[in-house]
C-alpha cells in the first residue's frame, strides 16, 4: 500500500505524462473551431439580423444563479413535528413552521451558503446548530466557514468557530448537558491540514477541543452519540483528497471510531469490517435499540456494503453488498423509530 503523498505524486506525474499532449491539442483545435466560426458568422450575417427593434423587449435575469442542489439533512422541532430545517447543499437553510406547506430561508445573511448538517437542542428547540460547507467530496464543491449557533429559532446566528473545517457533516447535542456539542470536520478537500477530526465543545460553542484527530488528510463526516448513555460516541472517518487532475477516495485511515469517555478515547472497530481502500462511511444507531448500529461502506467489489453490529459495535456482519449511486454526494442511513430491523437509505434513483 503506497502512502497518500505516493499515490497523489504517482497521479500527478502520469496526468503530466499522458494527458497533457491531448489537452494541449483539444484547446488549440477548439480555438481555431471558434475563431473560423466567427469569421463565418461575420461574413454571412443576414441584413435582416442587423434591422431588427428590440424596442419592445424587455430583459431579465437567467443566471448565473444559485440552485438548491440536494437535500443534505432535516432537523425535526422534538416538542412541535410540523415544525422543522432543510438543508441543502448549496441552497443554504429553510424552515417550515406549517408541516411544509410554505418554507423560508433563515440563513441567507451569512457567509456561506453551503450547508452540512443541521440539529436542534432537544432540550430547546430555539437552539439550533449549522454545520456549513457541503458533506460531500466531489470536484464542484462549496466549503463553508465553520459552525453556526442560533437561540431564537433560525431568526439570527453567529459563527461559533472550527471555521478552517471547510465541511461540517454532523452535529450531536448531549441532552443531559446541551452545553456539550460534537461536530464532525471533514477538512479541506484539496488541501491537507486545517480543521479536522471531531471537535467538542462543554460551553456551548465558545471554545472547542479537537479529540479526535486521524492525519493531515483524514476527517470525519459523522458523529453519534448513543440515546441512553451520551459517553458512548461514534464517528465515521474517511481519508480523501482531490485536485483538477486527479484524486484519493479512500484509504487504510477511514473507518468506524468509538469512543465510551465522551471523547477522550477513541478506537478504531475492526472486527467484522473492511480494512484497506475504504471510502465513505454513513452510520446509524437504531433507537429501539442503540445496540444495534448500521454502517453502509464504499469499499472494493467484494467488501462494499451494509453491515450490522447488535454489539456497540463490538464486532459487525455484512448484510448485503449495497452502496449509494454515488457515494461521494450520497452515503448516509436512517433507523425506523419503531422497527429495529429496518432501516433507510439515501440514494438518487427511485
Amino acid at each position: 500500500m503506497h502512502s497518500l503523498n505516493q499515490q497523489i505524486t504517482h497521479s500527478l506525474n502520469q496526468f503530466r505524462v499522458t494527458t497533457m499532449p491531448k489537452l494541449l491539442a483539444s484547446i488549440v483545435f477548439n480555438l481555431l473551431f471558434v475563431f473560423s466560426s466567427t469569421i463565418a458568422q461575420n461574413n454571412s450575417e443576414p441584413d435582416s439580423l442587423k434591422n431588427i427593434s428590440l424596442a419592445g423587449l424587455s430583459f431579465r435575469s437567467i443566471g448565473p444563479a444559485i440552485t438548491g442542489g440536494r437535500v443534505i439533512d432535516i432537523a425535526v422541532n422534538p416538542f412541535n413535528h410540523s415544525e422543522y430545517f432543510i438543508a441543502s447543499g448549496h441552497g443554504s437553510l429553510w424552515k417550515t413552521t406549517n408541516n411544509g406547506i410554505t418554507f423560508s430561508p433563515v440563513f441567507d445573511g451569512n457567509k456561506s451558503y453551503a450547508i452540512g448538517s443541521v440539529e436542534i437542542d432537544p432540550t430547546n428547540p430555539n437552539v439550533v446548530w449549522v454545520g456549513t460547507g457541503e458533506n460531500k467530496n466531489q470536484n464542484n464543491v462549496i466549503y463553508g466557514d465553520g459552525i453556526y449557533k442560533s437561540e431564537d429559532g433560525g431568526k439570527s446566528w453567529k459563527n461559533m468557530g472550527i471555521e478552517n473545517s471547510e465541511h461540517i457533516g454532523g452535529i450531536a447535542i448531549d441532552p443531559n448537558n446541551p452545553n456539550i456539542v460534537y461536530a464532525a470536520a471533514m477538512g479541506s478537500l484539496r488541501n491537507a491540514g486545517g480543521d479536522r477530526g471531531i471537535y467538542k465543545t462543554t460551553d456551548g460553542g465558545k471554545t472547542w477541543e479537537r479529540v479526535l484527530e486521524i492525519s493531515e488528510y483524514t476527517g470525519c463526516y459523522e458523529v453519534h452519540m448513543d440515546s441512553r448513555n451520551s459517553n458512548i460516541l461514534y464517528a465515521s472517518a474517511h481519508q480523501r483528497m482531490r485536485n483538477l487532475y486527479t484524486g484519493v477516495y479512500g484509504g487504510t485511515e477511514s473507518g468506524i471510531y468509538r469512543s465510551l469517555d465522551s471523547g477522550k478515547t477513541w478506537d478504531k472497530m475492526k472486527s467484522g469490517l473492511p480494512s484497506e481502500d475504504v471510502g465513505r462511511i454513513g452510520l446509524a444507531i437504531s433507537p429501539v435499540n442503540p445496540d444495534v448500529i448500521y454502517a453502509i461502506i464504499e469499499a472494493t467489489k467484494d467488501d462494499k456494503g451494509i453491515y450490522r453490529s447488535t454489539d456497540l459495535g463490538i464486532s459487525w456482519k455484512k448484510q448485503n453488498s449495497y452502496i449509494s449511486s454515488y457515494p461521494f454526494y450520497f452515503q448516509k442511513l436512517y433507523c425506523d423509530t419503531k422497527d429495529v430491523n429496518r432501516v433507510y437509505s439515501d440514494d438518487v434513483f427511485i
